[in-house]
This record gives structure tokens, C-alpha cells and sequence, in this order.
């Protein structure tokens, strides 16, 4: 049995996606890309485009799961509120091609992968190309994206007893 699962590293200006695929808990490298929106576009253009782009990719590889990573509150409650927008945008996208959606902190996920919560963005890279040899990711953003969906992958079970637990 394999199973495609949707990693997503929200950011406004550019969103980092990434699909793996798990085969008798061997984990696959299927596609990464980066969406990018333009500053000087209207906060409601920059959102549909992500949801446009999230929706092609999403038909593109037909993922069964999907993961995305928590906002993290920054220094400007403006920008903070932004990504919060962005992140509600993709969220909802997603929700909109009939799959759901788990969150994980940046520090579980660095912490899945890594080993250590507070790992640097070059770990995290340098582990993902380790655990998924034949992953060509071309930003940092797709890099996070693939590490969202490997630590949602080690966190289904989980996931899974709490559903059925309800």
C-alpha cells in the first residue's frame, strides 16, 4: 500500500510545496515547487493565485494527505497577521479538494527531522536530501515542505488514534 502526502510551508511571498510518497514505510521523493507572489499585487490577488496554484498542484499529484506548518507570531503584528491570511488561504484550498489538513509547529517538524527543535534551515536541508536521496528541491521553502510531510508521515499513527478515539 503507498500513500502521497502534501507537505506546505506557508509564506506570503513565496509558499514552498512538497509531495513524497511512503511505500511500506519507504519514503519517496515525487514532485517540490515553489509559489511565488508579487509584493506589489492586492493581498486578495497574491491569495487566489495561491489557491490556484495549490489546486493545479494538487490535481497534478493527487496527494491523500496533507500537512501544513503553523505560523509563527513575528515582531510585526501586520506581517504576522498576513501569513495568517496566506496560511488560511491554503488551508482552505486544500479543505476544498476533499483532503485533511494536519498542523504541525516548525519546531516538531525540525524536530522530526533533525532531531533537535531548533535546528538550522541547512540541517533540515542536509537531512531531507539524506532521507529522501533523490529530492530535488530548488528553495528552502520546498526543502521545508518535504520535511513537513516526512514528520506528518511519522505522526499518522497518532493522528490516526486520536480520530479514532473521538
Amino acid at each position: 500500500m503507498s500513500i502521497k502526502i502534501l507537505g506546505i510551508d506557508p509564506g506570503l511571498t513565496k509558499t514552498g510545496v512538497g509531495i513524497i510518497e511512503v511505500k511500506n514505510n519507504s519514503l519517496h521523493f515525487i514532485a517540490s515547487e515553489t509559489i511565488y507572489s508579487l509584493p506589489s499585487d492586492p493581498l486578495a490577488t497574491r491569495l487566489l493565485h495561491f489557491h490556484q496554484e495549490l489546486v493545479r498542484i494538487i490535481k497534478t499529484y493527487q496527494p491523500d494527505e496533507a500537512a501544513i506548518e503553523e505560523t509563527f507570531v513575528n515582531m510585526n503584528p501586520v506581517s504576522s497577521l498576513k501569513l495568517g491570511q496566506a496560511r488560511g488561504a491554503l488551508i482552505l484550498s486544500v479543505a476544498l479538494c476533499g483532503l485533511k489538513v494536519s498542523e504541525y509547529a516548525s519546531t516538531a517538524v525540525k524536530k522530526a527531522i533533525v532531531g533537535v527543535g531548533r535546528a538550522e534551515k541547512k540541517q533540515v536541508q542536509m537531512m531531507i536530501k539524506i532521507l529522501l536521496s533523490k529530492a530535488e528541491f530548488k528553495t528552502e521553502d520546498e526543502a521545508d515542505a518535504l520535511a513537513v510531510a516526512v514528520c506528518h508521515n511519522n505522526n499518522r499513527a497518532s493522528c490516526f488514534v486520536q480520530r479514532a478515539s473521538k
